[in-house]
Order: structure tokens, then C-alpha cells, then sequence
């Protein structure tokens, strides 16, 4: 089994405009299902990869973002990684039964973990980090051959001529390696994912889409999409001109992608609510862990990204609480109200989702927020810094940003036993492990909470039983 993870493509992208420049992702989707993947909450990356192949749900993980709030700190925090993982990955599933396996960029992957095979970090892997390939000795060989490995671009910045060149040169680099480490041995399993797609999106959306606000015909980048897709068809064919006959093949991605239409600024806003207490006021754009925060006043604060992530400052919790435990439910109550009646700054009602970890997955580990907030069905980021003329931007606080992520991700696979194409309908991200365990004939673990997609097996979906009932 071949399966290449594509970071934040979209079924509109990749099953529509960009398919006729793609003949070998045509080919692969001649031949088995195809249909559109519904991510995590939140729909971000992580924890997104990390529930496709662990078959378990974030709160189960603990991941909730790319950052954590430090146990009950108001400004530190930390990044998710492999270690920190609860239960076992699919990798390390299979790697436990004696399956030789290969695995080039999959995050969470930094510190590389040790599978019964190779494993090269993702795009999360720090700049000095030590222990991006297993085994250790595997970085060098690498770099001998093929210099420094790139990890990623800086995607947000201005210059986009250059960036492009790094971007494509950068998914080149990746394929290039994953072909020498796929034609080392046969190996059982194969992956590798490519963060170079996320990155296209957020840096070009604006210059490709026409749904974007700042959309001009005739762009020097109008047909970037299409360009870089090209390019990454090819690399995909190459590499899946080496599988043998009998070999599975899958596609997935993490989320989809869309326009962003702007900023919320949730920090300012609960400002001017009156949850969140300056001890000055602030004039210029300043990020909330360099304002002067009266936290002995303050009862919510916030994150940004692409999603808002509210924290309550409980009483025997947080160091200056100020909100006992037995008032939370109703400040959660206020601001689920007061949230999902906010205006845009078109006067309209602005569709906005408020969830709470507890009450959404089966278990919560980790630090998660107490709320997650979702502006205008994910098409709003959630600006966390202060100081703005309006709670309202047109362009990310934190450096040029043209996407946002949707929940709709893709999944292929590719059956060479079968000759027919056939479109299932919508699944569900955390049932992918346990449908590639089946398709390997591989027994499923009791702690996974996904189960196998029946349609990849032209099974039939199971049938409701209606109890009669007895007045």
C-alpha cells in the first residue's frame, strides 16, 4: 500500500480544476472510489493527521491545534508532537505485528518515531531538531545526497515569485527522497505526505480563486494552481510508476480549503465586553501576551488561528481566577449567546459555531480550550491581538494569509483489481485507519473509535432498526 497524504486538498481542486492537467491522479481514480473526507473540530492539521491515523478522536489525543496553553498558564504553550501521542499510530500498529514500513513527512512526526522501517519528520520538525529521521543516521545520508532536507516554506510573506520557486522545489525534494527510500526494499506500507499544497493555498488564493475579495483577472499568479498540480502529478506519477500491480494506492487530505473573507478579533471584542480587563489601553496592534492584562479582573481570554480558543480564569484553576467553578455554566451560556448573535460588518448575522471540548468528544486529555468558536462557517480567522480601529480585518494579523480551511478533505483509493470508478459518499476522517487496517487484512484494536468505511467495500449502509413502541 502506497498512501500520499496531500496537506489541505480540496475535492473542488483536486476531483475538479485541476484534474484534466493531472493524468496520473486520473488514472488512479479510474479504477477503485473516490469522495470527499469530513475532517476534525477544529479542522486544522493537527489534530486532523494525527486522527486519520490513529482511528481516535482529538479530545482522545489531546491535540487541539498546533498550539496548547501550558497546563494553566495565561501565555505559555507548546506544540503537539509525536511523543505525546496517547495511543499507538498506524504506523507503529503495524510496525508492532512485523510490517515493514516507510514513512516521509507524515505529522505528526517530530521526534521521528521508531517504526519497524524509516520515518522522516513533517513540516512541525524545529529548526535544530536532532531526531528528525529514524534511524538518526538517515538525516545524513540524506543531506549528503540531496542537501539540507526542506521542512517547509515561510508562507507568509509578501514576496511571491521566489516563494513559489521554494514551494515546488521544496515538494520535488520530498518526492525525490520518497522514491530512493520506496525503491530501497518492498515494503508493506509506504507513505508520504506533502505540506506543499497547504502552503499554495494560503500564499496564492487570492491570485487563483475568484471567490477571494481580492481577486484580480489577470494576475501574474492566476494559473499557479494549476501549474503547481501539474507539477505534483508528475512527481506522484513517478512514484507510483514503481509500485507493483497488486499494490493499493490512497490519496487523502487532512481538510479542504476556501477563501478567507477576514479577521475576527475575539481578544478586543471581549475587551469592549468587559470579560477581558486591560490595565491600560492599547493604541497599535499588539499581540495579548505583551498587553498589560489586569488578570485579577479578567474572566475569559482568548487565542487566534483559525479558529478562537476561549479559556475561563477559574477560581483554584488559574493563578488570579475570578470565575468559580459553579458560575461557569452560565458565562458559557452568555457567550454562546452573545456569540452566535454577532453582526458582520455587513450588519448581517454572521454564522458562528461555538463548541465545547467536554461535551463534543469521548474523552478529554491534554489542555483544551473551554470554548472553540468557529466565525462565519470557518471563513473568518479569530485575530488574537489588540489594538485594531475595528474588530473586523480584511487580511490576517499575523502575516499574509489567503485561506482558511474547510472541512471537506478527499479520499481516493486505488484498487488495481478493480476497473470501474465508483464515487462513495462523504466519510468520516477518524474511520480511515481502521478501512486501511481491513483493506490489509489487519485486525482492528478495541480502543479505536472509527470503524471501517463500509462504501470502500460496496457494502450496503447499516440499517436502522426502529424499536416499536409500547404506549
Amino acid at each position: 500500500m502506497i498512501v500520499i497524504g496531500l496537506d489541505s486538498a480540496s475535492p473542488e481542486y483536486l476531483f475538479g480544476r485541476c484534474l484534466p492537467f493531472m493524468p496520473n491522479v486520473r488514472r488512479l481514480l479510474s479504477a477503485g472510489v473516490h469522495g470527499t473526507l469530513r475532517t476534525t473540530d477544529p479542522p486544522i492539521s493537527i489534530p486532523a493527521w494525527a486522527v486519520m491515523f490513529t482511528g481516535v478522536d482529538p479530545g482522545t489525543l489531546g491535540f487541539y491545534g498546533f498550539r496548547h496553553r501550558r497546563k494553566n498558564s495565561y501565555t505559555e504553550t507548546y506544540g503537539p508532537t509525536s511523543d505525546l501521542l496517547p495511543v499507538p499510530s498506524f504506523w507503529e500498529l503495524l510496525s508492532d505485528r512485523g510490517k515493514r514500513v516507510c514513512v516521509v513527512g507524515m505529522p505528526p512526526g517530530y521526534p521521528a518515531p521508531e517504526v519497524n522501517g524509516l520515518y522522516v519528520s513533517d513540516f512541525l520538525t524545529p529548526p535544530d531538531g536532532k531526531e528528525s529521521t529514524y534511524p538518526r543516521e538517515l538525516a545524513a545520508e540524506l543531506e549528503q545526497r540531496y542537501g539540507p532536507y526542506v521542512f517547509d516554506v515561510t508562507f507568509r510573506a509578501q514576496e511571491r515569485r521566489q516563494l513559489y520557486r521554494d514551494l515546488l522545489a521544496m515538494t520535488q525534494q520530498h518526492f525525490a527522497i520518497a522514491e530512493e527510500l520506496y525503491l530501497k526494499e518492498k515494503w508493506d506500507v509506504f507513505a508520504i505526505h506533502e505540506v506543499g499544497t497547504d502552503r499554495l493555498h494560503h500564499a496564492y488564493t487570492q491570485y487563483f480563486d475568484p471567490n477571494h475579495h481580492s481577486y484580480v483577472p489577470g494576475n501574474p499568479f492566476e494559473y499557479v494552481l494549476e501549474d503547481y498540480y501539474r507539477a505534483l502529478d508528475q512527481s506522484i506519477g513517478r512514484l507510483v510508476a514503481h509500485a507493483d500491480r497488486e499494490s493499493l494506492v490512497v490519496i487523502a487530505s487532512d481538510h479542504g480549503s476556501m477563501p478567507m473573507t477576514g479577521c475576527f478579533c475575539i481578544n478586543q471584542w471581549l475587551v469592549e465586553r468587559g470579560y477581558l480587563v486591560l490595565k491600560q489601553p492599547v493604541s497599535s496592534p499588539i499581540a495579548l501576551e505583551k498587553a498589560q492584562v489586569d488578570w485579577g479582573k479578567t474572566r475569559v481570554w482568548g487565542a487566534g488561528g483559525y479558529y478562537a480558543r476561549l479559556f475561563f480564569n477559574v477560581k483554584g484553576r488559574e493563578a488570579s481566577g475570578t470565575v468559580s467553578p459553579d458560575q461557569v455554566p452560565a458565562l458559557s451560556a452568555r457567550l454562546r449567546a452573545e456569540l452566535t448573535a454577532l453582526q458582520g460588518p455587513d450588519g448581517r448575522t454572521m454564522p458562528t459555531q461555538v463548541l465545547e471540548p467536554r461535551s463534543l468528544y469521548r474523552e478529554v486529555r491534554g489542555d483544551p480550550p473551554d470554548l472553540m468558536v468557529y466565525f462565519g462557517a470557518l471563513k473568518w480567522r479569530s485575530a488574537g491581538t489588540l489594538g485594531h480601529p475595528s474588530l473586523y480585518l480584511r487580511e490576517n494579523d499575523t502575516g499574509p494569509d489567503d485561506a482558511v480551511h474547510s472541512y471537506e478533505g478527499v479520499f481516493a483509493l486505488y484498487d488495481p483489481e478493480q476497473t470501474v470508478a465508483r464515487e462513495i459518499p462523504e466519510q468520516q476522517i477518524v474511520d480511515v485507519t481502521p478501512t486501511l487496517l481491513r483493506l490489509l487484512d489487519e485486525p482492528i484494536p478495541p480502543h479505536i473509535q472509527g470503524t471501517a468505511m463500509r462504501a470502500v467495500f460496496g457494502e450496503p449502509p447499516p440499517q436502522e432498526v426502529t424499536v416499536p413502541r409500547r404506549d
